[in-house]
C-alpha cells in the first residue's frame, strides 16, 4: 500500500482490515514499513493478503522501491482532507510502473477520510478524474466508519487476479490421446 505520509493508514486503514479492531485509533505514528497478513475468501476463492504499509516517506524511497519489485498490486491511496497527499499520487504511479518495467499494473486509488467531507480538499470527481488518467478503478473509503475497507482490498485482489490471468491465461486441459502421445509434461526452473 502507497501512501502519502499524512494519511493516517496503519492507525486505521489497515488494522481495520487486518485486525478487525472494534475502535477508531486517531494517533498516527508513521514508521518506515509495518507489515499484515489476513487470509479471507473473495469471490469464492481462497486469498492471502500480505500488506505493506510503507508510509510514503521520502527518506526511505529506496527501501520502497524494493517492495513494489516483489508486490503483486497497490493501493495508492490520498486523504481527501490533503491536497498535497493527492497531489503525490501520480509520483508514486509513476514510480511503481517504472520499478515494474510496465506501462500497467494492478492498482487502485483510493480517498481515505470520506467522513470528513466538511473537511474535504479533494472533490469526487477530481478523484475520478485522476483515476481516469491512470487507468485504475477510483473509491473513496473511511477506516473511521468502516465504509470501503474491506471493499478496497477485495477490489484490489480481482484486479490483480484479472490481470494475473491475462499475464498466464489457462492452458486448455489435454486430452487423453495428447497426453498419451505428449508424454509427461514438466516445467522445471
Amino acid at each position: 500500500m502507497i501512501s502519502s505520509q499524512l494519511v493516517a493508514l496503519k492507525s486505521a486503514y489497515v488494522r481495520h482490515l487486518c485486525r478487525a479492531e472494534s475502535y477508531f485509533v486517531t494517533d498516527y505514528d508513521p514508521t518506515i514499513e509495518d507489515s499484515y497478513t489476513k487470509q479471507c475468501v473473495i469471490d469464492e476463492r481462497a486469498a492471502r493478503l500480505d500488506i505493506l504499509d510503507t508510509a510514503g516517506q521520502e527518506e526511505f524511497g529506496a527501501m520502497r522501491e524494493q517492495y513494489m519489485r516483489t508486490g503483486e498490486g497497490f493501493l495508492l491511496v490520498f486523504s481527501v482532507t490533503d491536497r498535497g497527499s493527492f497531489e503525490e499520487i501520480y509520483k508514486f504511479q509513476r514510480q511503481i510502473l517504472r520499478v515494474k518495467d510496465r506501462d500497467e499494473f494492478p492498482m487502485i486509488l483510493v480517498g481515505n477520510k470520506a467522513d470528513l467531507d466538511h473537511q474535504r480538499q479533494v472533490t469526487q470527481e477530481e478523484g475520478q478524474q485522476l483515476a481516469r488518467q491512470l487507468k485504475v478503478t477510483y473509491m473513496e473509503a473511511s477506516a473511521k466508519i468502516r465504509l470501503n475497507v474491506d471493499q478496497a482490498f477485495h477490489e484490489l485482489v480481482r484486479v490483480i487476479r484479472k490481470f494475473q490471468e491475462q499475464e498466464c491465461p489457462p492452458s486448455p486441459e489435454p486430452t487423453r490421446k495428447e497426453k498419451d502421445k505428449k508424454g509427461c509434461h514438466c516445467v522445471i526452473f
